[in-house]
């Protein structure tokens, strides 16, 4: 499993009652998915939960886990992010993705020169956002993923076409 991409797919909301079931918030279109995909791993890959039953709750799924037995145990875990391979996840439909087959990219700008890579997708409320980690090196930058500043995706060979917004002159006029 090294070097697998693992994609997030739920987190530990903590336990649900008194008999030792546990809430997880899920990030999939479905939150069933949750228990087709039953063995969830760690961000290191190693095992997180194992998902033995659920049924539906308004943010995700509450369920029973080999893992879990009691109330205490299930909170113990609150925030644990839940992940599978992604090989594990359906194919995409055409013209259809998944962010985190944007991970790793490479950006080029409209004359073809390699800007970064994609180092991350990130929302923080308003939009995706594509962290860009500099070919040159030095601190990474966010592009808005709109079809504005990410004209073209090309995931099969491997890169995407970036426009960076204009960005404001910070030197002091003459």
């Amino acid at each position: 499993m090294a070097g697998e991409k693992l994609v997030l797919v739920g987190q530990v909301a903590g336990g649900f009652g008194v008999k030792g079931e546990v809430r997880v918030t899920a990030y999939t279109a479905d939150p069933m998915t949750l228990l087709d995909y039953r063995d969830l791993l760690r961000a290191d890959g190693s095992p997180g939960l194992t998902l033995l039953s659920a049924r539906p709750d308004k943010n995700g799924v509450v369920g029973r886990a080999k893992e879990i037995a009691t109330k205490e145990q299930a909170d113990a875990l609150r925030g644990l992010k839940l992940f599978v391979p992604r090989a594990r996840l359906p194919e995409p439909e055409e013209d259809e993705f998944y962010l985190t087959d944007l991970i790793g990219l490479e950006a080029r700008d409209p004359a073809d020169v390699v800007l970064g890579r994609v180092k991350s997708v990130q929302n923080f409320g308003a939009s995706d956002m594509l962290e860009i980690a500099p070919a040159a090196g030095g601190p990474t930058w966010y592009l808005p993923f709109t079809r504005e500043a990410v004209p073209d995706l090309h995931i099969a060979e491997g890169w995407l076409r970036a426009v960076r917004p204009n960005e404001v002159d910070e030197r002091e006029p003459d």
